[in-house]
């Protein structure tokens, strides 16, 4: 019985020794990846401006740590408010309306992106442009008379030899109402007609005879200076909520540079989402828009050459339209 007892002994101290030398179990110490990002309110604009957006809203939606809150508006003065106001920090809004809010906000904004190029097409129903030379004696209907739209296309149309009034007609008849004038084309009621996207794509799925006649943006490359583009979309972020939160702004540059690879590359899933987030109504209309909205994301350095020009443009047509004047270095986020 001793020897037994021994044995047990020698056995239970054995065992004590190994669990002696067993690796302590490592605590569960939060990392910083699971601690929510900086809170950042965003404000994006139905149509091509803020498509790009879209798969960033569903992965922000389905991932509460990434803390962003996006508000979809439907008017470019809803935006100016929203930041004028601060109650957006960042914000995709028209370039033009970049440059007028960096006058209005005493320079209290920044632009951090180009994140789409111009989305304006000439659509005609038949077959006889191919240029603008084909124009000459035509009449274009249009919306966006006293904006961006007439002045691109009235450089255009003067850079290719065309004066608006002697050797072509633009009628503004439909004024702001692009979804009118695309009804009016597809019913035939007119020929020839410039309007943007989504619009061209519903107008040529309600008549399968128009064509797209001239992409501004190929026309724009042809005349304007070498580095100059068609520069129509941006996203410009409060100066005060820059300097608070640096690294949450490179994040998110970064997060919507994959956003918009994201819609480009699978405009199927991102027309989805366009649809689920109030960015464009249908997910079919969106899906056919897409490879027309010219989504890209220039950022630093590159984007005043690329933008600068435009500027110019727009100032020379009516300096109210970019705030009274180019915009200078201070507009432009270069980290």
């Amino acid at each position: 019985m001793k020897k037994l007892t021994a044995v047990i002994l020698s056995l239970l101290l054995v065992l004590a020794l190994a669990a002696c030398n067993q690796p302590s179990p490592v605590p569960n110490i939060p990392h910083d990846d699971d601690e929510p990002a900086v809170e950042t309110r965003i404000l994006a604009l139905k149509g091509p401006t803020g498509i790009g957006m879209a798969k960033l809203m569903d992965d922000a939606a389905k991932d509460s740590l990434m803390n962003l809150e996006f508000t979809v508006a439907a008017q470019p003065t809803e935006a100016v408010a929203a930041v004028s106001g601060g109650k957006v920090d960042i914000a995709a809004v028209p370039t033009n309306l970049a440059a007028t809010l960096y006058k209005k906000t005493e320079k209290g904004i920044k632009m951090i992106a180009i994140n789409t190029l111009g989305s304006l097409y000439i659509l005609e129903n038949g077959n006889t442009i191919n240029s603008f030379a084909d124009l000459r004696g035509k009449t274009i209907y249009a919306t966006g008379k006293g904006a961006n739209p007439e002045y691109v296309l009235n450089y255009l149309l003067e850079k290719n030899g065309l004066t608006v009034g002697e050797d072509v007609f633009v009628d503004y008849t439909y004024g702001t109402e692009h979804a009118q004038l695309a009804t009016a084309l597809a019913a035939g009621e007119c020929a020839i007609a410039m309007l943007p996207e989504p619009n061209v794509s519903s107008a040529m799925a309600q008549n399968k005879e128009l064509r797209i006649a001239l992409n501004l943006n190929e026309e724009w490359d042809k005349v304007a200076d070498e580095s100059s583009r068609l520069t129509m979309g941006c996203v410009i972020v409060r100066n005060e909520f820059l300097e608070e939160h640096p690294e949450a702004v490179k994040a998110f540059i970064e997060k919507l540079d994959s956003s918009i690879k994201f819609a480009t590359e699978n405009p199927k899933d991102a027309g989805a989402l366009c649809e689920t987030y109030g960015i464009v109504p249908k997910a079919a209309l969106a899906t056919k828009a897409i490879p027309n909205c010219n989504m890209m994301l220039i950022k630093g350095a590159d984007m005043k050459p690329a933008i600068e020009g435009y500027f110019t443009v727009l100032h020379t047509a009516n300096p109210k339209s970019v705030g009274g004047a180019v915009p200078d270095e201070g507009f432009y986020y270069i980290p």
